[in-house]
């Protein structure tokens, strides 16, 4: 079995350097929904061109499930990573004659979590990727972003191999040395600039959002029938995480059944779902 991390994310269009206080400062309108498991304070937005990010006043959001937790000891660690930074983990993993997808692949692998203050995780996986190799294995790729210091690792619960395994120390940048929780932010891709959706008028269903740079609701700049890609941030690191959708008159559809996307965070994955209604 090979492994393989990396510190970049996989070959797509680049996201603009993070401002160092982009962290704590931007957010996304939220909606209240209990069975999600969340409190929502309020929707916010910031906006984010392929030459820089610009952050308005944050949004509080409180999160009662930010994942999958296991109280066993992380592996020993084989790297080092400061807090808010992001690390692409890529294996080759066995599953016998029936390659599972991605989805179902996320499951055999266990999260383990050994913070330094041992309350919560360490780490969460953002999206994945992967397609099955000509031995018949699964060639699987992994976006892990370090949310506070501790040790964190990733098992192959099959095997019980350490995939990946790291210790993570508080960030260098002041305003990222406490990571302090998460914010939602959307944006949808324009072509030469991406679009911000802001939420502040708490809308149900995502074409009755605000697009910032517009001043008109979504519905009047996305059409019936076109496909955009959609950013998603929710992470420590403030990484990008894409999708490609296709608005289908009161619904969007995801044209690509790929990547996975915030596995370690239901309650954001099922409030970006009704958002879309997908």
């Amino acid at each position: 079995m090979n492994q393989r991390t990396a510190s970049k994310q996989r070959n797509r269009r680049p996201a603009p350097a993070p401002d160092p206080g982009h962290g704590a400062r931007r957010g996304l309108a939220w909606l209240s929904g209990a069975a999600l498991g969340v409190t929502i304070l309020g929707w916010a937005a910031i906006q984010l061109t392929k030459r820089g990010v610009s952050t308005s006043k944050p949004v509080a959001v409180t999160q009662a499930n930010t994942g999958p937790t296991n109280p066993t000891p992380a592996s020993v660690p084989t790297s080092t990573l400061e807090v808010a930074k992001a690390v692409m983990v890529t294996v080759e993993l066995e599953f016998g004659d029936k390659v599972p997808g991605v989805a179902t692949a996320l499951l055999e692998i266990e999260r383990r979590y050994q913070p330094d203050d041992g309350k919560g995780r360490t780490f969460a996986v953002l999206d994945a990727y992967g397609e099955p190799t000509p031995t018949g294995k699964l060639h699987l790729s992994m976006h892990v972003s370090t949310e506070k210091p501790g040790i964190g690792s990733l098992i192959f619960k099959r095997t019980g191999e350490t995939l990946w395994s790291s210790r993570i120390v508080p960030s260098k940048e002041p305003t990222k040395a406490q990571f302090t929780g998460k914010n939602l932010s959307i944006f949808i891709d324009d072509g030469p600039k991406l679009l911000t959706v802001d939420g502040s008028n708490n809308p149900t269903w995502i074409m009755d959002a605000v697009v910032k740079e517009k001043g008109a609701l979504l519905d009047t700049v996305w059409p019936t029938g076109v496909e955009h890609e959609v950013t998603f941030i929710y992470s420590a690191c403030g990484c990008p995480v894409k999708v490609m959708a296709r608005r289908e008159a009161d619904r969007v559809v995801r044209t690509k059944e790929l990547p996975v996307i915030f596995p370690d965070d239901p309650a954001a994955r099922e409030l970006i779902a009704r958002l879309m209604r997908w």
